[in-house]
């Protein structure tokens, strides 16, 4: 190759876009990036809450940021310990401080959810006014989020090689039934940009089939 094909090649290679990365890399305190990023940049002007889509202006009292993927699950999987001692071990922190895996929910609903697993229940599950249904340690989260559950679990057990939190069969059908639309598609563009790397589910849902 000569000098001049050789510039050529590398003036090529320095425009192309970064290439985007298979995991958080750039975030690993996830206090400061639930108030910074999560709060103060994502939802600093309100939002809508995850599971009840109900609006709101700001964080205040009765908001917090949810994991659609429960860290408890993290922490087990791990093996670091308490949420105490897990803020010590640098893979946990990586993985916590996941925009992705972060949705504004309202707390009283994720006072419950927070380490059920997920599974679609049968008739004599307990309904709230949300349409999130409960029985025992299992949730089911309401038709029109199911699939954005779906594909953030996938991210997560794919991408941090974690242990599905319900049944891999059930997220699929809920990720067929439940396509991405222009929120999740907006919120997913919008994260890809703060934390440099995208989930592929969201882009390409059909790939969840391969899991």
């Amino acid at each position: 190759m000569n000098k001049k094909r050789l510039t050529l090649l590398t003036l090529s290679l320095l425009l192309l876009p970064p290439l985007v990365i298979g995991q958080n890399t750039r975030f690993s305190d996830p206090d400061t990036v639930a108030r910074d990023q999560f709060w103060g940049t994502l939802y600093a002007d309100g939002g809508t809450s995850f599971f009840c889509e109900t609006p709101f202006t700001s964080k205040g009292f009765i908001m917090t940021e949810g994991h659609v993927y429960p860290l408890a699950v993290v922490r087990s999987s791990l093996g670091c310990g308490t949420s105490n001692q897990c803020s010590n071990d640098d893979r946990y922190r990586q993985i916590a401080s996941d925009l992705h895996n972060m949705v504004p929910v309202a707390t009283r609903v994720e006072i419950r959810r927070r380490n059920a697993r997920y599974e679609q229940l049968g008739a004599g599950a307990r309904e709230d006014e949300c349409g999130n249904r409960e029985s025992a340690q299992f949730f089911e989260p309401p038709a029109p989020v199911k699939g954005d559950v779906a594909r953030t679990v996938a991210y997560m057990v794919d991408t941090y090689d974690l242990p599905w939190v319900g049944t891999s069969t059930v997220f699929k059908g809920w990720n067929r039934v439940d396509p991405p639309d222009d929120r999740e598609l907006t919120r997913h563009r919008e994260i890809s940009e703060l934390q440099g790397n995208d989930n592929p589910f969201v882009t390409n849902p059909d790939r969840m089939a391969n899991l």
